[in-house]
């Protein structure tokens, strides 16, 4: 039977002479594998180059429970990604993006507000002029309410965040995995703003760094799968 359904991809293989794997996460079915037949040759119908990491995608695809390759019938790109594609800041947000989720995703069950939450943000990281440094910070906090490690907050401005925890506390605790001031504020900041104005978060790069550092120890943390990031580097180099 055929579904249609928005999908947003993370990862091709290559697969015989000119077919490709894709791994797609779909807003029906979650994450998939469709094998897409020729879609190297020159005049294949569905063609390798829509098939780019983080390209948003509307597919009619088959659907099996068996846990076999799916096949897409048809693809188009929707909407088309205009900017990130050629702008180093963005292309290089949008391949650490892009390794973060298919981390995260790899075995995702069907979730719409999920599957929202990240075509929204691909699509501004896209369309935006704005200052993009905190992007990826904000981008991982707010990607925590989704996988249940949000952040607990509270109405007091407390000096420690208890990485093992997600609180925030007034107690130093025992072990390394915590946040202390100046880092603490400005953590709190960032849970608190949106894309659109996180810009205005002021840091230095230093500190940038170590609060995507302790951000990513965070992950590591409360998800047991979260191996090292091999395009952090690159986040290093333009934000320095």
């Amino acid at each position: 039977m055929l579904s249609k359904t928005r999908g947003i991809v993370l990862k091709t293989t290559n697969y015989s002479e000119s077919s490709l794997v894709a791994q797609i996460y779909t807003e029906a079915f979650g994450t998939q594998s469709y094998l897409i037949t020729g879609a190297r040759k020159p005049k294949a119908k569905i063609k390798a180059n829509i098939l780019q990491p983080l390209h948003l995608l509307e597919i009619v695809a088959t659907h099996k429970d068996n846990g076999s390759l799916q096949r897409i019938a048809e693809a188009q790109q929707t909407p088309s990604l205009r900017e990130i594609r050629y702008d180093i800041i963005k292309s290089s947000l949008a391949l650490f993006l892009n390794e973060i989720l298919y981390k995260i995703l790899k075995e995702q069950e069907s979730d719409p507000y999920l599957f929202e939450f990240i075509h929204q943000s691909i699509r501004w990281l896209d369309e935006t002029h704005l200052n993009l440094a905190n992007f990826h910070l904000v981008f991982l906090i707010k990607l925590t309410r989704f996988l249940g490690f949000y952040p607990i907050t509270s109405k007091q401005a407390l000096p420690y965040f208890n990485l093992h925890e997600a609180t925030f506390s007034n107690n130093l605790p025992e072990h390394p995995q915590v946040l202390q001031e100046p880092h603490t504020s400005i953590f709190r900041k960032l849970i608190e703003s949106e894309y659109s104005n996180c810009d205005r978060i002021k840091m230095s790069a230093a500190d940038r760094q170590f609060l995507l550092e302790k951000l990513l120890d965070f992950y590591r943390l409360h998800r047991t799968d979260f191996r090292e990031m091999k395009s952090l580097y690159i986040l290093e180099e333009i934000f320095r």
